[in-house]
């Protein structure tokens, strides 16, 4: 079974660059797949149920933290591991991601080489 990332972020070079980051998994055979907001963040999840998630928390239509809330609480897909991956980088923010259900909680910027090494670590590589 492909494994497969989903890229969520309303900013296109943000898009971009963790595509970049995360390109030598796709020699893996990882898919990369990316939504532009909350709404298709969580129809992508239903639907093409991602290892592992990238989520960006201020978007339009539905914002990360309550993407996380429903793919971990009400929809309970335990097995999919959510990153946020946010420019909120205060306690309050932090505590607020952990309580919705992120797995973990980066700040931009971040390194690329970070996102590339929590993937593979994540995806079992």
């Amino acid at each position: 079974m492909t494994q497969k990332i989903l890229i969520v972020d309303d900013e296109p070079n943000i898009l971009i660059l963790m595509e970049q980051a995360l390109e030598a998994l796709e020699d893996e055979g990882v898919e990369l797949l990316t939504a532009r907001n909350g709404e298709e963040a969580l129809e992508t999840i239903k639907t093409e149920k991602p290892n592992l998630v990238f989520l960006d928390v201020m978007m339009p239509k539905m914002n990360g933290l309550q993407v996380c809330h429903i793919v971990k609480h009400d929809l309970a897909m335990t097995d999919v591991y959510i990153v946020i991956l946010t420019a909120k980088g205060q306690e309050f923010d932090k505590q607020k991601g952990i309580e919705v259900g992120a797995d973990l909680y980066l700040t931009k910027p971040f390194r690329p080489k970070e996102v590339l090494e929590k993937s593979m670590q994540v995806l079992g590589f």
